[in-house]
């Protein structure tokens, strides 16, 4: 399966890494026509505002938005997340995504850059722990009734928060399992991407 990793800005060579790890042909995406051939798309953690300014920038927003009208399955960390979520708070007021799930998303909701943490989380359909790494990271404030929330946290004012979440196929983390070096979660996508796609890898 050829995955497009948004190439932009960000860490987008350790999401292209992760999915080659996990079996997938990772190809950077910065124009319009890399697009072409993709079956599902990584949108990578960096910073949303400027993201959303380069997707304007490098002509890719209108493509890319298209392609997941038609459903292309997704997989959004971090800023990736606050790109693919209905609706933002604390974003700038010019900023865009491209509003693909039913869910409110905080920007750097868990703190700046000082109060990133790691964590071991517990997720729906995994054995064992997975290993978290939260930098500047979105907190989910709302999901709707078609997101389905694989993993939680609880922060130290005793707030529960989802980190990881599925709609369809698209999977969204607060976090950066690219980070990690375990890379279930990108193995998680994958297979929800490939039963969207059909077994030979295209829609």
């Amino acid at each position: 399966m050829k995955v497009g990793v948004l190439a932009l800005q960000g860490d987008f060579r350790e999401h292209a890494l992760a999915l080659e790890t996990a079996g997938a042909e990772p190809v950077e995406v910065r124009r319009p026509e890399h697009l072409a051939g993709v079956d599902a798309i990584a949108l990578p953690g960096g910073e949303s505002t400027t993201l959303s300014m380069l997707l304007d920038s490098s002509g890719l927003r209108p493509a890319l938005a298209g392609r997941l009208e038609d459903g292309m399955p997704a997989l959004g960390t971090c800023a990736g997340m606050i790109l693919l979520a209905a609706r933002v708070r604390d974003g700038r007021p010019d900023q865009r995504g491209f509003a693909t799930i039913d869910m409110t998303v905080r920007r750097n909701g868990f703190g700046r850059q000082l109060e990133s943490f790691e964590c071991d989380l517990e997720v729906t359909g995994l054995t064992g722990t997975v290993p978290a790494v939260f930098i500047r990271a979105p907190v989910v404030e709302e999901v709707g009734p078609s997101v389905e929330v694989l993993a939680s946290v609880t922060g130290a004012d005793g707030r529960t928060s989802p980190v990881l979440c599925r709609a369809g196929h698209h999977l969204v983390a607060s976090f950066h399992p690219e980070l990690s070096g375990d890379v279930r979660i990108h193995e998680m996508f994958l297979a929800g991407a490939a039963s969207a796609v059909g077994g030979d890898g295209r829609k």
